[in-house]
């Protein structure tokens, strides 16, 4: 089958984020079906900005639209996202005589990209799927505020809207979406549930050692007898790091440390506050490279993972962070209020209300009292389901599998 995936952020190992995009790819590059996709020159979430035109990347043929830079979520980055969709139009009939798709993906995390895919689709006569990665326009207006009458908004739900009518399928990540898009036009039996995965290579290579400042703060804090919990990742609003901050005042008398290993908007701040208030035993690093990162994990005690209390999380949470704390067999402290609780659900650790620093503080005393082999156990149990049923090669099975009629 030949695959027209349309991802404006797809990124890669050698690029940065999105990565979801790209394991897809690659299995089924690897299952025996040629695959193309296309995304931007330019991404707030990669590291590295590739340069326009063809590229193959591990088997996966790709095509780089040259679109602008921008910062933030102003007008730069519209002009941005409609420079791409412009230009994605614009080689509609390359696409189509270099790909001959089969099937059809608009994955971009706004909707409008479905427009071109359905056109594309159209003249190849191949199946068209929209992937869901946030619900857009609801997010802009839940989490930024935005008004429901902004134009953008408009532009946005009626893209949203035209994908829920003439999609052969909806893929979504997120697991709890079938109210919402019901109500948009969707019959329900062309939704498919896939979530977010980890590549099992990842976790079954061996150990890369840790940079040297942060294997010797956790020897150091192992022969102190600490209790070390980490968190590893973006550090900004959404990630609730004040609140676990919060609960580190109120743990001054436990042999607790807390290690944070990340960069993001909000690290300048958090970095001052823990100096402000004289937070010693919580610890900033810098990040890891991510072939670091199984080893850093399995160096910890508990991992934390916490969610402001927003109404968007209602349709359901699946973070690539949570997949990684399980596929390393942590157990995890998990400050949640959503759709899906995937940490009670496999029981791979103790959950506790979002925004809480009481009930983060006592999470971490009632785990930081469990036997080291009871913390093992939780962290099994994680680890047994995500190799189970979120490993790449199982999700782009499930993805192709959901397709059928």
């Amino acid at each position: 089958m030949n695959i027209l995936y349309i991802n404006h952020y797809a990124g890669g190992p050698a690029l940065g984020m999105e990565f979801r995009p790209y394991h897809l790819a690659r299995e089924w590059v690897r299952a025996g079906h040629r695959v193309r996709v296309v995304g931007a020159t330019f991404s707030h979430l990669r590291h590295v900005q590739p340069a326009a035109g063809d590229a193959c990347i591990d088997g996966i043929d790709h095509r780089w639209l040259p679109t602008p830079s921008y910062q933030g979520n102003g007008l730069g980055r519209v002009w941005n996202i409609a420079c791409f969709l412009a230009r994605l139009r614009l080689q509609a009939g390359q696409l189509l005589r270099a790909c001959r798709p089969d099937l059809v993906i608009a994955s971009s995390t706004y909707p409008m990209d479905i427009w071109v895919a359905r056109h594309i689709a159209r003249r190849a006569g191949a199946q068209l799927v929209h992937e869901v990665h946030d619900l857009w326009p609801l997010s802009p207006i839940e989490l930024s505020g935005m008004s429901p009458r902004h134009p953008f908004i408009r532009l946005c739900q009626a893209a949203e809207d035209a994908a829920c009518r003439d999609a052969d399928r909806v893929v979504s990540i997120l697991p709890r979406v079938h109210d919402h898009l019901a109500a948009h036009g969707l019959d329900l039996r062309r939704l498919v549930i896939v979530p977010n995965g980890i590549d099992p290579a990842d976790w079954l290579a061996p150990a890369v050692p840790l940079r040297a400042d942060l294997a010797a703060l956790l020897a150091r804090l192992r022969a102190a007898g600490r209790t070390v919990v980490g968190y590893t990742g973006s550090m900004g609003l959404p990630n609730a790091l004040d609140v676990l901050l919060d609960a580190a005042a109120m743990l001054r008398d436990l042999p607790l440390d807390i290690v944070l290993v990340g960069d993001g908007h909000e690290r300048a701040r958090l970095v001052q506050r823990i100096d402000r208030e004289r937070l010693g035993q919580v610890h900033w690093l810098p990040p890891v490279p991510k072939d670091q990162i199984p080893t850093l994990l399995r160096a910890l005690d508990i991992a934390y993972l916490g969610w402001q209390r927003t109404p968007i999380y209602r349709f359901g949470i699946a973070p690539n962070k949570l997949m990684d704390y399980m596929a390393a067999g942590c157990a995890v402290l998990h400050s949640v209020e959503a759709g899906n609780d995937p940490v009670a659900e496999t029981g791979c650790g103790v959950s506790v209300a979002a925004e809480s620093p009481q009930a983060v503080a006592d999470g971490l005393r009632r785990m930081a009292a469990l036997p080291a082999a009871e913390r093992a156990r939780l962290g099994q149990l994680g680890q047994a389901h995500v190799m189970r049923h979120h490993t790449w090669p199982v999700l782009a099975a499930r993805f192709l599998d959901g397709l059928q009629p």
